[in-house]
């Protein structure tokens, strides 16, 4: 009786231990691209220098993010980049200010955020672009959305 409870309880221990393996947020593969008329954004591994923010295990990760101008030549581009909280309607920017006005007037430029950290919580990365067109004054807006997976 005891043989069979030691190795019920060895088969449980043994079940249980598997199913909490570490679990982290990343995206499934990469490099990941959404495009529009107007503009083609893509997520990538992030180009790492000597003095560019690391990785930090458990607590964020880092990317790259290219946007380029595949319509027609456009005024005042602006690039900004926000991740989101877990139970919350919050959106922490990543790109924003001053650093997210860019040149991209005519087709085929592009702009590239080298290394961003995006914490290891967040399940969504949003980047939005904005922008004229040439001659007209209201600005257009385009959100693209690159969701997370759990593993």
């Amino acid at each position: 009786m005891n043989k069979w409870f030691g190795i019920l309880a060895f088969l449980f221990v043994l079940a249980i231990g598997t199913s909490f393996q570490a679990q982290a947020l990343t995206f499934d593969h990469l490099p990941k691209n959404q495009t529009s008329k107007q503009w083609s954004v893509q997520v990538g591994k992030a180009d790492h220098t000597q003095h560019s923010v690391k990785p930090k295990k458990g607590v964020y990760d880092t990317y790259s993010f290219k946007v380029k101008n595949i319509g027609m030549n456009v005024d005042s581009v602006t690039v900004q980049a926000f991740r989101n909280e877990p139970n919350s309607k919050t959106k922490f920017a990543l790109v924003s200010g001053e650093a997210s006005e860019v040149m991209l007037k005519q087709t085929s430029q592009e702009f590239k955020f080298s290394v961003f950290p995006l914490a290891v919580k967040a399940t969504e990365l949003e980047i939005v672009v904005t922008w004229k067109e040439k001659g007209v004054d209201r600005a257009l807006r385009e959100t693209f959305v690159f969701k997370q997976q759990k593993f």
